[in-house]
């Protein structure tokens, strides 16, 4: 009887892409593995030093993803967005999103 290795299968922990508003109007763009906490996190000023200094009102979008890479990915690509596609695409205007992705090239 031969002793075979046994493997424990490690699931990746998924990820979520979010997109807040601050107070100041300005839009944060992060990822997360726990979306709720890291919401907390930011609403109780410990998230980040921007939204320290300038408060988290709402959490106006969010994706998940299979990974926390992808997620890093997704949030990579955003933040190269001009704000007005960013807009876009918190409001569910996919029509605004492609003309200004045409625009842009």
């Amino acid at each position: 009887m031969s002793k075979g290795k046994s493997f424990i299968s490690v699931k990746p922990m998924p990820g979520w892409l979010y997109i807040l508003r601050l107070k100041s109007g300005a839009l944060y763009i992060g990822a997360t593995t726990d979306l709720d906490q890291r919401y907390k996190d930011h609403l109780s000023g410990k998230g980040s030093r921007t939204t320290q200094l300038d408060p988290a009102v709402d959490l106006l979008y969010s994706e998940e993803f299979d990974t926390f890479a992808e997620a890093r990915r997704r949030e990579a690509q955003i933040k190269r967005w001009s704000r007005s596609k960013k807009e876009a695409l918190v409001s569910g205007d996919l029509t605004k999103q492609k003309e200004l992705a045409k625009s842009q090239k």
